[in-house]
C-alpha cells in the first residue's frame, strides 16, 4: 500500500543507505523522569537505613512477648518457659499481620498451654473453694501479677489475666486452640460454640484468629527456611548455574548448524513424551482397578499433607490421563495449522544464534541481569523483615483517679514501680495498650512497607527494562551490519549497555513506573479482596474481579508494549513516548517505506522482529528470567 492509501497515517519514512544500525548521535530522554528515579532511590536507601536501625530480625526467628523477650531463652526469666500465649487470639484476625510479624493482643511465655475450657470471672469467683483451678488459671497471668484487692474487672481492665482459655496445643513454640472438624463444622472440645462470662465465642472466630496468627508464624518459617536453604545449598545453586550455562552454550552451537533438526526433535521428543505420559497414566488407572480405598473421591478424601496419597487413587492417574490427552491434542493440532509458521522460526533460531556466535558476551549479560534481580529481592526483603520487627509493645498508665496525671501516658513496666508516675498515683497500673510505636517512624511505619514495595517492583522492571534495552541494542548492531563480524563494534553489548546508561535512564525509568503502578494497584486489590472475603456482597464481588481481570490484562498489555518501545529506544535513542507511540501505529507507517518497496532503515518488518526475537529469546534469558 502506498501512502496515498492511508493519508491520515504521515509521511513515510524514507529509506536511507548510510543507516548502519543503532544511532551514535543522540541525547539525553526523559531527564525528569531520570531525577525523580534518583530520588526515590536516595529515600529507598534512607528507609533502609532507618528501618535496620530499629528493626530486631530475632523477632523473626523466636517467639517473643509483649515485653521483648523471647520464650525459652536460657539466662532469662523464660528460660523454663517455652511457648507463647495469645491473652486474646481473636484478635489476629487481620490481613496486616504480616505487615507487624505481630498479633495486636497482650503475649506472655508460658511453661504449657491451657488444656481446658476457663473463665476469668469464673474463676475468680470460686477461688476459694477451688484453689486448684485458680491456680492453673494464675499460670497464663502477667509475670508478677498477685491476687490482691483488685475487682476483676480492674484486673481484666489492665489486662493482668486473659478473659478465657480455650483448650490449646503448642505449635511452632505457639499455643494455638486445639480446632477440630467433623463433617465440615468446626468445633473445639467438641463444641462448636461456647458461653463465657455472658458472652458467645463461636469456634469459628478461633480459627480465623488462630490462621492469622498462624500466618504470622508462616511468614517467619519461610524466611527461615529460604536462608537455612541458601547456606546450605549455595554451592550445588552455583553448579547448576554452571552447568546451564555449559549447556546453553552446546545448544546455541547445535543450533547454529542444525536449527531445523534441533526443532523437529525437541517437538518430537514433546510429543512422545506426552505419549508416554497418557499410557502410564492408564496403565495406573487399570492396576488400581479393584484395590480397596482406590475409588474414593479426590473431594471426599479433602487436602493432605503427603501428596503422595493422592497416588493410590484411580481418579488422580484418570485427571492426569485427560489432562495430557487434551495437550497432546493441542501441540498437534498447533503443528498442523502453524507448520509454515514453525519454519519461519526455525529460520529466526538460526540467525539468532549465528548472531550471538559473533557477540559471546550476549550470552553473559543475563547474569548481571539476574545478579542485580537478586540484590533487589535482597534488599526488599530484609527491608521488610526490618521494618515488620520495628514494631514495640506500647505500655500506658491507667489508673481510676481522674486527679492522676500521667494517665494515658506511656511507661516501662519494668521500671513503673519504682517510677515517679507510681509515687504520683499510688493506684496507677502500667498497661499492654497495642504494638507499634509513638514516634513518626512508628506512625507512618505502614506508608515505608507501601514504599518499600513499589521501589520494589520500580526496581525489578527497570532491571528487566536495562537488559532488554541493552540487547536489543546489540543484537540491532548486528543486524544493520552489512559485513558480519567485520562491521560489528568491537564490544557491541557495552556500547549499546553505555548508551542505555548515559542517554536513556529516564526512559527505562518511566516505562518501568507506570508498569509499577498497575502491578501496586493490583496488590491493593488483592489486599481489598482479602478485606472483603467474608462480606456477602455479589455485586461488590463482581466489580472486585472484574477490576482485577482488567489490571492484569493492562499489565501484560504494558509488558508487550514497554518492550518494543524499549527496542525502538536502543535503536534511535527517541524518548519513551514516542518510541511507544511508534510501536502501536499501523504496520502501514512503520514498515512501508515508500510506497510497498518493502524496505526500510527505520523499522522494517524483518529487523523488527529479528530484534525482538534476538533480544529475548537466547537461552540464558529463559534460565536466568
Amino acid at each position: 500500500m502506498g501512502t496515498g492509501d492511508h493519508p491520515e497515517f504521515g509521511e513515510p519514512k524514507k529509506f536511507e543507505p548510510s543507516f548502519k544500525g543503532p544511532i551514535a548521535n543522540r541525547s539525553c530522554t526523559d531527564v525528569i523522569c531520570c531525577l525523580l528515579f534518583i530520588v526515590a532511590l536516595v529515600g529507598y536507601f534512607i528507609v533502609g537505613l532507618v528501618a535496620w536501625t530499629h528493626g530486631d530480625p530475632r523477632k523473626v526467628i523466636y517467639a517473643t512477648d509483649s515485653r521483648g523477650e523471647f520464650c525459652g531463652q536460657m539466662g532469662t526469666s523464660n528460660r523454663d518457659k517455652p511457648y507463647l500465649f495469645y491473652f486474646n487470639i481473636l484478635k489476629c484476625a487481620s490481613p496486616l499481620l504480616l505487615l507487624h510479624l505481630q498479633c495486636p493482643t497482650t503475649q506472655i511465655c508460658v511453661k504449657k498451654c491451657p488444656d481446658v475450657f476457663a473463665s476469668f470471672i469464673t474463676a475468680h469467683q470460686f477461688r476459694k473453694w477451688e484453689p486448684e483451678k485458680w491456680k492453673n488459671y494464675l499460670q497464663f497471668c502477667k509475670p508478677g501479677f498477685n491476687d490482691s484487692d483488685k475487682s476483676p474487672v480492674e484486673i481484666l481492665r489492665d489486662q493482668d489475666c486473659p478473659t478465657f482459655l480455650t483448650p490449646s496445643k503448642p505449635f511452632s513454640q505457639r499455643c494455638f486452640p486445639a480446632l477440630e472438624t467433623n463433617k465440615g463444622v468446626v468445633m473445639v472440645d467438641n463444641k462448636t460454640n461456647f458461653h463465657l462470662d455472658g458472652s458467645l465465642v463461636n469456634a469459628t472466630q478461633l480459627l480465623e484468629g488462630a490462621k492469622g496468627a498462624n500466618e504470622v508464624r508462616d511468614a517467619r518459617e519461610v524466611v527461615m527456611k529460604i536462608f537455612e536453604d541458601y547456606t546450605k545449598s549455595w554451592y550445588w545453586i552455583l553448579i547448576g548455574m554452571v552447568l546451564a550455562l555449559v549447556l546453553s552454550l552446546v545448544f546455541v552451537l547445535l543450533m547454529r548448524f542444525i536449527a531445523k533438526v534441533m526443532v523437529w526433535l525437541s517437538i518430537l521428543l514433546v510429543i512422545a513424551a506426552l505419549g508416554y505420559g497418557i499410557f502410564h497414566c492408564y496403565m495406573e488407572y487399570a492396576r488400581l482397578k479393584g484395590v480397596q480405598g482406590s475409588d474414593i473421591n479426590i473431594k471426599d478424601l479433602g487436602f493432605q499433607t503427603d501428596l503422595r496419597v493422592y497416588l493410590h487413587l484411580r481418579q488422580t492417574w484418570l485427571a492426569f490421563m485427560i489432562a495430557q490427552i487434551i495437550v497432546e491434542v493441542i501441540i498437534i493440532l498447533l503443528l498442523i495449522f502453524l507448520r509454515k509458521r514453525i519454519a519461519i522460526a526455525i529460520a529466526l533460531i538460526k540467525e539468532a544464534s549465528r548472531a550471538i556466535g559473533c557477540m559471546m558476551s550476549s550470552l553473559l549479560y543475563p547474569l548481571i541481569t539476574f545478579a542485580l534481580l537478586l540484590f533487589c529481592i535482597a534488599y526488599w526483603a530484609i527491608t521488610a523483615v526490618y521494618l515488620a520487627t520495628s514494631n514495640e509493645a506500647i505500655y500506658k498508665v491507667f489508673a481510676d483517679d481522674k486527679k492522676c496525671n500521667f494517665t494515658t501516658k506511656t511507661c516501662n513496666p519494668k521500671t513503673f514501680i519504682n517510677s515517679i508516675m507510681k509515687k504520683g498515683c499510688a493506684e496507677a497500673q502500667c498497661s499492654f495498650a497495642f504494638y507499634g510505636g509513638e514516634s513518626y517512624y512508628h506512625r507512618y511505619l505502614i506508608v515505608f512497607q507501601f514504599y518499600n514495595v513499589f521501589l520494589f517492583f520500580w526496581l525489578v522492571n527497570f532491571v528487566i527494562a536495562l537488559g532488554e534495552v541493552i540487547l536489543a541494542g546489540a543484537f540491532a548492531s548486528y543486524y544493520w551490519a552489512f559485513n558480519k563480524p567485520a562491521d560489528l563494534p568491537t564490544f557491541p553489548v557495552m556500547a549499546s549497555m553505555g548508551r542505555a546508561l548515559r542517554y536513556h535512564v529516564g526512559s527505562l525509568a518511566f516505562g518501568s513506573l507506570i508498569l509499577a503502578i498497575v502491578q501496586i494497584i493490583r496488590v491493593l486489590l488483592e489486599y481489598i479482596d482479602q478485606k472483603v472475603r467474608g462480606a456477602q456482597n455479589k455485586v461488590a464481588k463482581f466489580i472486585l474481579s472484574c477490576m482485577k481481570c482488567c489490571f492484569w490484562c493492562l499489565e501484560k498489555f504494558l509488558k508487550f508494549l514497554n518492550r518494543n518501545a524499549y527496542i525502538m529506544i536502543a535503536i534511535y535513542g527517541n524518548n519513551f513516548c514516542t518510541s511507544a507511540k511508534k510501536c502501536i501505529l499501523p504496520a502501514d507507517e512503520k514498515y512501508n517505506p515508500s510506497g510497498g518497496s518493502g524496505q526500510s532503515h527505520g523499522f522494517p518488518s524483518a529487523p523488527w522482529q529479528a530484534t525482538h526475537c534476538w533480544s529475548s529469546g537466547h537461552p540464558w534469558i529463559f534460565l536466568l528470567h
